[in-house]
């Protein structure tokens, strides 16, 4: 695609955001990726992107589907998401949800795009802070699909600590019922709290918050144990691809 006359001196590719798996978590990509901007070119600096935005209770639909087996319309879904990003101009796409990013492949086949994967830019993070040993909550398909956890196993060396099915329902259910609502509720915080502890008592070194609304409800200040915010490592992920070789343009202003 041409570029427009008015983006030819831009420091940065075109992002674009497949969001709205949750709309919480996708103000927050939107956040900090503007933040990131600022803070590395100067003030009047921005992000250089698309959000398409999925209706919430068309995933929410699909997702049982998906708990079934059955990825037909989700997959359809995410696929139409990226072709419309793609026919907007955006050069690559970051899926602001974890739980998706497991069909990271199929868009990069079936539209063409690159997909930058959150489990890539996580496991790159704990892999430079040389843990071992990492405990990884999100949602139950995240939690329980092989997807996440083999990917940081096999690539990254790493082994995986999953709370067990009680735990795993409790998290999935504060995920969908409170945090994709923008419901903060003290009481879950100390649910999640207890699950690390015990899992920190396994040998976990540090915990990956592997769905981008558990920032939402607790950070490493609460916890005391490296912790891995899955949307704030991509959302720097993602300004660093986008600004690849302009990193000698900063603070002009």
């Amino acid at each position: 695609m041409e570029q427009k006359e008015y983006l030819k001196d831009s420091v940065s590719k075109v992002i674009g955001v497949i969001g709205g798996v949750s709309w919480a978590s996708s103000d927050t990509y939107y956040r900090r990726m503007n933040e990131i901007m600022r803070d590395r070119f100067g003030s009047l600096y921005s992000a250089n992107f698309l959000m398409y935005s999925i209706p919430f209770h068309s995933f929410a639909e699909q997702e049982r589907q998906a708990a079934k087996g059955d990825w037909t319309m989700m997959t359809a879904m995410m696929v139409d998401a990226a072709e419309r990003l793609k026919a907007g101009g955006a050069d690559f796409i970051v899926i602001a949800s974890n739980t998706l990013n497991s069909l990271a492949g199929v868009i990069e086949e079936q539209v063409g795009i690159h997909v930058l994967n959150i489990i890539d830019a996580v496991g790159s993070e704990i892999y430079k802070k040389g843990l071992h040993k990492v405990i990884l909550l999100g949602t139950k398909h995240t939690m329980e699909d092989g997807f996440y956890k083999n990917k940081l196993e096999e690539k990254y060396g790493l082994e995986v600590l999953i709370p067990t099915l009680e735990e795993r329902d409790y998290i999935n259910n504060v995920i969908f019922d409170e945090l994709c609502n923008d419901i903060i509720v003290n009481h879950s915080r100390e649910g999640y709290k207890r699950i690390i502890n015990r899992l920190v008592g396994e040998g976990g070194e540090g915990v990956i918050l592997g769905c981008t609304e558990i920032p939402l409800l607790i950070t490493q200040k609460e916890l005391g144990i490296p912790t891995f915010d899955s949307a704030e490592i991509h959302s720097v992920a993602a300004i660093d691809y986008a600004t690849e070789g302009a990193n000698s343009i900063r603070n002009l202003y």
